[in-house]
């Protein structure tokens, strides 16, 4: 695999984290007031996902320390897709269009902070609560879209797909989502996730622990019980390692001969990084 490519977007770093209180308000006016996702199982429209495909492509070439200059493209994305109706799309053709959607989204966000010389997407205005693209009429926050269209789909493997700009987040992918190759790119992206440092084997007191990315903490429900996405019923930590046990190295599976034998999370990174590979 090769490495991605990662680059600090600011040099100032940052402790901020998101107010708990106004994320959950956040999504559950999310939840309350966007309809979940429909799409049509025996369509074969295809989405043509060609301008983000060319914004990742100059990012790879470049460098993600450009970014504001695909401001614009990714804009000019964001209206193509907000003219397709994803309720006319296959199931995993409408989740790629969401996906790719958010990523978009998420992207921007981190040039504005970019342009704005702050330490964290967390503190560009607005950040995931602010309209970001208008779908069928209604408008969608990336709170919206994440919550209350991406994890309806009940496939938690999205958690290594999307992207936020900050450095614990995983890596942006080099290539757009598609329905056709979805399932594949969706099992890539977690195993490279943890592969990449979203889980690892330490002793700091002499007992060998598998320390997982927060998002875990965060959304491990969702791996954990994945037909009641979206979940917030807290799961143990033993139960998330379990359910991610396939995506993880062998060596950092419990119970493997001398692997770990205790879990534990990582803190999480909100510092404006990001990278691509």
């Amino acid at each position: 695999m090769t490495p991605p490519r990662v680059a600090r977007l600011v040099t100032r770093s940052s402790s901020t984290s998101p107010n708990p209180f106004a994320v959950a308000w956040s999504v559950i006016r999310a939840l309350g007031t966007v309809p979940a996702p429909r799409f049509d199982a025996g369509s074969v429209e295809k989405v043509d996902h060609g301008q983000l495909a060319a914004v990742l492509d100059a990012l790879r070439d470049v460098g993600i320390a450009r970014l504001a200059e695909q401001r614009g493209a990714l804009e000019s994305y964001r209206r193509r897709l907000e003219h397709i109706d994803p309720d006319t799309l296959g199931p995993s053709e409408a989740l790629a269009y969401w996906l790719n959607l958010y990523n978009a989204g998420a992207l921007v966000l981190s040039a504005d902070a970019q342009r704005d010389e702050v330490g964290t997407v967390l503190r560009v205005p607005g950040a995931f609560s602010r309209p970001w693209a208008t779908v069928q009429g209604r408008p969608l926050s990336l709170d919206a879209i994440e919550h209350a269209k991406i994890r309806r789909f009940q496939d938690a493997r999205i958690h290594g797909a999307l992207v936020c700009g900050a450095a614990s987040c995983p890596t942006l992918r080099f290539e757009p989502y598609s329905g056709a190759l979805l399932h594949d790119q969706l099992h890539d992206q977690l195993k490279a996730f943890f592969a990449g440092g979203g889980a690892v084997v330490r002793s700091d007191d002499g007992v060998p622990t598998l320390f997982l990315s927060r998002i875990l903490r965060w959304f491990g429900g969702d791996f954990v019980r994945p037909h009641r996405m979206p979940t917030f019923i807290p799961a143990t930590k033993q139960a998330v390692a379990g359910a991610v046990r396939e995506w993880l190295p062998a060596e950092m599976r419990l119970g493997s001969t001398e692997g770990p034998r205790a879990v534990a999370f990582h803190p999480y990174d909100w510092s404006l990084a990001c990278s691509i590979g």
